[in-house]
């Protein structure tokens, strides 16, 4: 992506370009969504009815495309517990309780631009849902720190394995297929009729087929997972990042995009596309507090 050659931070060097702007304001835009279903969730909502309101809402806001459909999980479906396939990640008829956890998961396009976030929320009080949001913090920083100084996917997804045992959970995000941490996202045509495959864009399946097909020429893979496919530095793209925490039948996770530019400058060279978002929000809440 060309913009990302001369993207540079919002309060550092200069502004987002155009093209990021796009894609921070469709990201902000799932966000959004995300709040406001939250907000609506109650005893008894079921997952298929919590999917069913973040597409309605964004359907009703212009996107007509996915990259992938939205979804919900709830309770210990939040830490995949026993997930086996594929298949067990499509929302359920799991109905919502008191003091659950849950995760909304979404992935619109609009006007071209895709995003892809991840919203943990919980239905009245859950320390230990409290103290996982907490703990993602830290695996943000890693996650940024060590993209600017270039060091291999592989290596890092074994530094946030690492801090994960280091903090006493356990790695949710390898039960994803090819257990990754992150894929890059890109824009799309758009087009009057947009299908779905298995839950994901067609569109966008083949864009990432096609960034696999030239990243294995090129010696580098859009999946960013524990394999040696993945060793290899940091791609300049948007990366979709999801950390995913889970303790004792508890998940928790945050989804954002990850800008990595070619820029030499260390603060330019990787920044998050946006920190003002709800988890971010939330940290920055409790440091003031």
């Amino acid at each position: 992506m060309a913009s990302v050659t001369s993207a540079t931070p919002p309060g550092a060097a200069g502004e987002l370009t155009a093209g990021l702007r796009g894609f921070r304001e469709v990201q902000r835009l799932a966000y959004a969504c995300a709040e406001a279903v939250a907000a609506q969730l109650k005893p008894g909502v079921t997952e298929r009815a919590a999917a069913r309101m973040q597409r309605e809402w964004l359907r009703e806001r212009g996107v007509r495309d996915w990259f992938h459909l939205p979804f919900a999980w709830f309770g210990d479906r939040t830490a995949f517990v026993d997930f086996r396939v594929p298949l067990q990640f499509f929302p359920t008829h799991r109905e919502l309780e008191p003091g659950m956890a849950f995760i909304l998961d979404m992935a619109p396009i609009h006007n071209g631009y895709t995003a892809d976030i991840g919203y943990s929320g919980c239905l009245g009080l859950n320390p230990v849902h409290d103290r996982l949001l907490a703990d993602l913090q830290a695996h943000r920083e890693l996650i940024l720190r060590e993209v600017r100084e270039r060091c291999p996917l592989r290596e890092i997804y074994a530094d946030v394995d690492r801090l994960m045992v280091r903090q006493g959970y356990a790695n949710r995000h390898r039960a994803y297929p090819f257990g990754v941490i992150a894929h890059k996202v890109d824009r799309v045509r758009q087009r009057r009729w947009s299908p779905t495959l298995f839950g994901f864009g067609t569109q966008s399946l083949r864009g990432l087929a096609s960034d696999a097909l030239h990243g294995h020429r090129d010696g580098w893979s859009p999946l960013w997972s524990p394999y040696r496919f993945s060793d290899h530095p940091p791609q300049p793209g948007l990366w979709a990042v999801e950390p995913h925490l889970g303790f004792r039948g508890t998940g928790a996770k945050f989804e954002e995009i990850l800008v990595v530019t070619d820029s030499k400058d260390p603060q330019e060279s990787a920044f998050w596309l946006d920190d003002d978002l709800p988890h971010v929000r939330r940290r920055q809440e409790e440091k003031a507090a």
